[in-house]
């Protein structure tokens, strides 16, 4: 499995469940129902923006570090 593929499922699992907790405690302290369908929403979507955000974030830090690579000069008198 591709590095970017854990990092998106990761980020994905652990953002979406922190914040999907979050939002459920934030709706029982106003003693709101506690509603499934709205738990589920948040973590999905909330865990689906937040993988893609650090999917991209991470291809785009591997693109930065060759460009670096590539356009440093070689030292050829070795």
């Amino acid at each position: 499995m591709k590095a970017e593929n854990k990092l998106f499922i990761k980020s994905f699992l652990i953002s979406g469940l922190v914040y999907a907790g979050l939002m459920a405690g934030f709706d029982y302290s106003q003693e709101q129902d506690f509603k499934i369908l709205k738990l589920l929403f948040n973590f999905l979507f909330f865990g689906s923006f937040m993988g893609l955000l650090a999917k991209y974030n991470h291809q785009k830090q591997i693109k930065k570090e060759l460009n670096e690579t590539e356009s440093k000069p070689c030292d050829t008198a070795l």
